[in-house]
């Protein structure tokens, strides 16, 4: 991976558009939920007969190319999980953002780590309660969006995408599409299907491999992803070039479905924060990418910036 690029934040100009929209946006969410406290999230139901309480709790983590690689990253985690709450846990390997959203939204999925852009829809039309994100040992927390590019492609900057193609993740992401969407078109006046061509890979590990197999002449991506993938050797120093960094931005949310029993329910959220991390399959993998612990996180605050884009997107949640 090439390092010698200018690190670039979002430009005054996407700023100011930003600036256009609200960043305390009210809740968009579905009539199936209330929001009586104003947190932005669906509350727990008042009457204990909508609580759930099932035998086997079921985690999801976000779609990655090869889920199988994630079971093993998240099984000891998962045994924790399963001692603080005496329940069997079970992973479920989904493989789309779709998927994901659906299992949630038909209470087939109880816990979840959803991507940036993903969360406010499960937020929103499937009743996500997130509480949780991975951070350093200091504290410090997020990824960013990068803009690659393979060796030699005649791609040097943002400006010399046009006429080619530009590879996003999936419609729900934030790095994968609508930071990058927002971006172009601010800043840079561009548009998909105008000023350059469009693919879908449904992932940011597609993507990053699409591009270093030349598949993508360039890809919108998380480069929380492509570290872990250097780090495991997926890809290599070199495979590919970086043209644009963003500002940084929240990871990934891990929350609940709002209507589990509010004791079984703080009991998941404690085993996050009493989860040793030392030594474990899960620092292994997320080292790679800097983090090292879970911190606590509210909707409200942590996704503010990425309401905003979404909004700079005209983004809306048609979920009923």
């Amino acid at each position: 991976m090439t390092l010698s690029f200018t690190r670039t934040l979002l430009s005054a100009a996407i700023t100011g558009a930003f600036a256009l929209t609200t960043l305390g946006a009210a809740a968009d969410l579905s009539s199936r939920y209330t929001d009586d406290d104003g947190d932005m999230i669906a509350d727990v139901p008042s009457d204990e007969s909508q609580w759930v309480d099932p035998d086997t709790l079921v985690f999801a983590y976000t779609p990655v190319e090869d889920p199988a690689v994630y079971a093993e990253v998240w099984a000891d985690f998962l045994e924790h999980l399963s001692e603080a709450t005496g329940k069997e846990v079970q992973f479920f390997p989904v493989q789309s953002n779709a998927a994901q959203q659906e299992a949630l939204r038909a209470g087939r999925l109880h816990i979840a780590g959803f991507n940036t852009g993903g969360l406010p829809v499960a937020v929103n039309c499937g009743g996500f309660r997130p509480f949780a994100m991975m951070a350093a040992d200091d504290g410090s927390f997020g990824y960013e969006m990068e803009i690659i590019t393979y060796p030699d492609s005649g791609i040097a900057s943002v400006e010399d995408l046009e006429g080619r193609q530009l590879a996003f993740t999936s419609e729900t992401s934030n790095s994968g599409f609508r930071a990058p969407s927002a971006l172009l078109r601010s800043e840079y006046g561009m548009e998909a299907g105008e000023d350059f061509e469009t693919a879908f890979s449904g992932s940011h590990d597609n993507s990053i491999l699409g591009v270093v197999n030349q598949d993508y002449d360039a890809a919108a991506i998380a480069n929380s992803v492509a570290k872990r993938m250097l780090a495991r050797g997926v890809v290599n120093e070199g495979d590919f070039d970086v043209i644009y960094t963003s500002e940084t931005f929240p990871t990934t949310g891990y929350g609940l479905a709002h209507n589990l029993k509010p004791e079984l329910a703080q009991q998941i959220q404690d085993a996050f924060f009493s989860y040793d991390w030392e030594g474990t399959p899960l620092a292994a993998e997320f080292e790679n990418s800097g983090e090292a612990q879970f911190i606590p996180i509210t909707y409200a605050d942590h996704w503010s910036v990425i309401r905003t884009i979404a909004d700079a997107n005209n983004v809306t949640y048609d979920c009923d």
